[in-house]
């Protein structure tokens, strides 16, 4: 067997490829979101948290989250490769103390980052957390995440540890309050 066989033998295709073998533009966006719902609640779960889902996803809450007794939080995940806009229909996320984006950026070949964003955050719009109403328009109110390099930095106060080290240790700030 000569040196050109052993590679051909070692060779994978794209689908049994090792994920971090390959980009993440080969997934489709059912597989990405599909993906970062798994990235999240598994994120949750390394953090002592409780997960569950929701047998019907028709109120945009893929995640409930039980931080302790009483205490649990309704997560909507939003995923995008790259600096991109999210949107979030008014009409399935509402903004309350209780109420999260879990946004998952899928950057190169590198593992995502997720952010935990609590829905107050769309009280005070500005150019990160935006707020259309589309008013005579045919597009329905939507609430946006508008992710570039330039706010990147005003992102990342909400990385997924640092909104979950708030809420586990009860720190609270007006917008990392979550108890029912």
């Amino acid at each position: 067997m000569g040196q050109e066989d052993v590679v051909a033998t070692n060779a994978q295709s794209p689908e049994t490829q090792p994920l971090a073998a390959r980009s993440w533009a080969s997934l489709n966006s059912l597989q990405l979101g599909r993906f970062a719902e798994y990235h999240v609640t598994m994120a949750l779960v390394r953090a002592g948290l409780d997960v569950y889902t929701p047998a019907i996803d028709d109120r945009g809450i893929d995640l409930v989250a039980r931080l302790g007794p009483g205490r649990y939080l309704e997560i909507q995940v939003k995923a995008t490769r790259g600096f991109n806009y999210v949107f979030l229909r008014k009409s399935v996320f509402a903004i309350d103390p209780f109420r999260y984006l879990a946004y998952v950026l899928f950057t190169c070949e590198i593992e995502p980052t997720v952010y935990l964003i609590p829905s107050t955050a769309w009280l005070v719009p500005n150019s990160l957390f935006v707020s259309r109403d589309y008013e005579g328009k045919k597009s329905a109110p939507e609430y946006g995440l508008t992710v570039t390099k330039s706010n990147l930095h005003e992102l990342n106060r909400h990385r997924l540890e640092l909104t979950l080290a708030a809420l586990i240790h009860g720190v609270s700030e007006g917008t990392h309050h979550a108890q029912r």
